[in-house]
């Protein structure tokens, strides 16, 4: 069963804006595309990055310490980092390429909420 957590209004996020909201000491990124509300981990899963410090081009993402890609809609990997050639070989084998965590989001009224139990895309890795 679901249990939604009020984590914002709606009046907080214009479209294309995203931020770090804190929910029982777990921090999330919620952000805003074309209308709609999204929930990932607000920690890059490569090397720890606050994503609400990156930069949200349409659903995408980018970390801004290594600019790993997510996409907000539901945390799956676009890109692992910018490196290439031998760097990204060998980044790969200490740091296998994964997805980040999606959560389910409500909106009722001016109230978002967030499903914390409905995690998805952990463990999801990409080559």
């Amino acid at each position: 069963m679901a249990d939604y957590v009020d984590i914002a209004s709606a009046d907080e996020l214009q479209d294309g804006q995203m931020k770090k909201v804190e929910v029982d000491g777990q921090e999330l990124l919620l952000a805003k595309v074309e209308g709609s509300y999204y929930v990932i981990d607000d920690r890059c899963p490569h090397m720890g990055g606050d994503l609400s410090k990156g930069a949200l081009q349409g659903s995408v993402v980018t970390c801004p310490r290594h600019s790993s890609q997510f996409d907000v809609r539901d945390g799956h990997l676009i890109r692992w980092t910018d490196w290439s050639g031998i760097k990204l070989t060998v980044g790969k084998l200490f740091k296998s390429p994964r997805s980040t965590k999606g959560y389910a989001v409500r909106q009722e009224g001016d109230t978002i909420s967030v499903d914390l139990s409905s995690a998805s895309g952990e463990e999801k890795e990409a080559a």
